[in-house]
């Protein structure tokens, strides 16, 4: 399979704004004039990873020891299975991103705890009934569904529908981790580059769906949210005081619920 690597994505900007290293001089060009007109950026992929950590911790904390990545992107530092190594986790990663999945594969292939698929996480009975995710998974037990900043490039009702169709599959006792974009609480200036930001994604054929708490709330109908509930990244579990007060610390809403 050939990779066009001379048009932007924002998995690989994703990346670079993480520090890392799986990405192209058309994301590198794209990620710094995404920073140019929404310096922020940057600070929210960091409060993200960092929400990811506390998740996965959290998860382990309850017993969860099975992982289901959606939209994973590219395995850069601070990926599941790395947060849960030495914890006996097994991780299925699913990506449709060329470059997520085949540089994935380069890093997981030597290992028999964690795996990546190509998938369309829309696809749900492809990615449930994958031979990979079956051989790592044993979906009678409990299993943390991480949906970690990519609902954010479906458009409404799609969240929902990936949400409740893949916790019909999941054991009682599993977790549904979420984040995604919000500017509900953002000041103006804030609000205009979250504006500016979504022109840029959509110019580069990736629109993103900034959504309120009463838009986000409904995603969880059903299941049982874990304290302190739907609330700003920094705010979940946090353990970095400066979090509270980094700019971009109202541009992310993120929570865990349990399946009963």
């Amino acid at each position: 399979m050939s990779l066009d690597t001379t048009q932007p994505s924002a998995a690989r900007a994703y990346d670079y704004f993480l520090g890392g290293h799986s990405n192209f001089a058309a994301d590198r060009e794209f990620a710094e004039q995404v920073k140019a007109i929404a310096p922020s950026v940057p600070n929210v992929t960091r409060l993200n990873r960092n929400f990811l950590r506390r998740v996965v911790q959290h998860c382990l904390d309850q017993g969860v020891r099975q992982f289901l990545d959606l939209g994973s992107g590219i395995p850069t530092v601070g990926n599941t299975h790395q947060i849960a190594e030495g914890a006996d986790a097994r991780v299925v990663y699913v990506d449709n991103e060329p470059v997520a999945y085949h540089h994935s594969r380069g890093l997981l292939d030597d290992r028999p705890d964690a795996t990546i698929i190509r998938a369309d996480m829309r696809d749900r009975e492809l990615v449930l009934d994958h031979p990979e995710t079956r051989r790592l998974l044993d979906l009678d037990q409990p299993v943390a569904l991480l949906v970690i900043g990519v609902l954010l490039y479906l458009p409404d009702p799609e969240p929902a529908e990936v949400i409740r169709g893949y916790r019909q599959h999941l054991a009682p006792g599993s977790l549904v981790a979420v984040s995604t974009l919000t500017d509900e609480h953002a000041d103006p200036a804030l609000r205009e580059e979250v504006q500016r930001l979504r022109s840029a994604y959509a110019d580069a054929g990736e629109p993103v769906y900034p959504r309120d708490h009463a838009e986000i709330l409904p995603w969880f109908e059903g299941l049982t949210l874990v304290e302190p509930g739907l609330v700003t990244l920094p705010e979940w579990r946090g353990d970095d005081p400066s979090e509270a007060s980094d700019v971009a610390a109202p541009l992310g809403y993120g929570a865990v619920a349990r399946i009963p």
